[in-house]
């Protein structure tokens, strides 16, 4: 039975967006055209690809078999096209780019927009795993990735290399020093982010250098919401260099000494088998005009840091992590023996 490449394509697009409507707007038709597709789908096959059609949607077991497949096909369908030429001259029509960094995501797509003004961008912001996932997944055509984890079917291009910087109200006593001894941070309210997030793994190896276990540990889950919380005076934090804007209420102080391996690497990333392809060349054309804007000097890679050097962080975070007298903002109000802690 011969399967249907526009009801494939419909499927597809669903699948990517998770929505009937982004979908049809993505495909430029109708929604009902695109409901109707995916009916004509199930029924000719007698398989149901969706469970419903109210978001959020969710696909069935033959659905998530079905899209693994449509993703290969779909990714390998443009590469024949920009093989053949289709995109050579004219360049790429669309790009679809995932980051873990809003900045660097921006500053991205203008560099593209400015040399390819007829292409259509779409940016996607997630955390490093699910960026990753994403590419991975033939979602999305390039990402933007800080620290990205090693694997020979990508191909890594260095974009910036940053360092942090601590955070603290504009009231603070050092506010005007400029620089601040890692030390002092073990006597400060810290605000940090979740585990997963590459700030807080830098900021925790940057510690773990300095042998520091900060007395009060409040976690928020985003760089705004930290950054709020330090103007209230909550406490402070650390930010990569490229993440702290002028705000009156804040003030930016280097830290010393800086670990080099508490430093952040951002790499452009794509499939190894897509990175001669026109969109790829436009990408990193557009990239080259951005490595100037690097806060540190980028290193002389082509692929991410050694695993040897992961293995070390990976260990100097585990002891951090674990070293006794760390408390969190929850623990310090129990108190010592569990209860509510005595006000002075």
């Amino acid at each position: 039975m011969t399967v249907n490449h526009q009801h494939l394509r419909a499927f597809h697009a669903i699948a990517v967006e998770g929505s009937f409507s982004r979908a049809a707007r993505r495909l430029n038709v109708a929604q009902p055209t695109l409901s109707q597709q995916i009916k004509a789908l199930e029924n000719r096959h007698q398989a149901a690809l969706f469970q419903g059609r109210r978001p959020p949607l969710r696909l069935t077991s033959m659905g998530q078999d079905l899209f693994a497949l449509t993703k290969r096909m779909f990714a390998t369908s443009d590469e024949i096209d920009e093989l053949l030429g289709g995109e050579a001259e004219a360049g790429p029509r669309s790009i679809r780019l995932g980051s873990d960094s809003p900045i660097y995501a921006a500053r991205l797509a203008k560099a593209v927009m400015a040399s390819h003004p007829e292409a259509a961008i779409e940016v996607r912001i997630d955390n490093a795993r699910e960026t990753m996932r994403r590419l991975q997944e033939a979602s999305v055509d390039v990402v933007v990735s800080s620290d990205p984890p090693m694997d020979g079917q990508f191909f890594y291009e260095p974009l910036f290399a940053d360092y942090l910087m601590v955070a603290v109200p504009s009231s603070h006593s050092r506010a005007k020093d400029g620089l601040i001894n890692i030390e002092a941070l073990a006597h400060e309210p810290l605000l940090i982010r979740e585990p997963a997030s590459k700030t807080r793994a830098a900021m925790e190896m940057l510690l773990a250098t300095a042998n520091v276990a900060p007395d009060c540990l409040i976690e928020l889950h985003s760089r705004e919401a930290i950054r709020e919380a330090i103007a209230l005076g909550m406490g402070v934090s650390l930010f990569f260099s490229s993440e702290c804007p002028p705000d009156a209420r804040l003030a930016f102080l280097r830290p010393t000494p800086q670990a080099e391996r508490a430093q952040l690497i951002g790499y452009v990333v794509c499939r190894v088998e897509r990175r001669r392809t026109a969109l790829m060349r436009a990408v990193f054309a557009a990239a080259e005009t951005l490595k100037p804007l690097s806060p540190l000097p980028l290193p002389g890679l082509s692929h991410p840091v050694e695993a040897a050097p992961l293995v070390a962080r990976a260990a100097a975070l585990a002891a951090v992590r674990s070293r006794p007298g760390r408390r969190s903002h929850a623990e310090r109000r129990r108190g010592p023996e569990g209860g509510a802690a005595q006000q002075t």
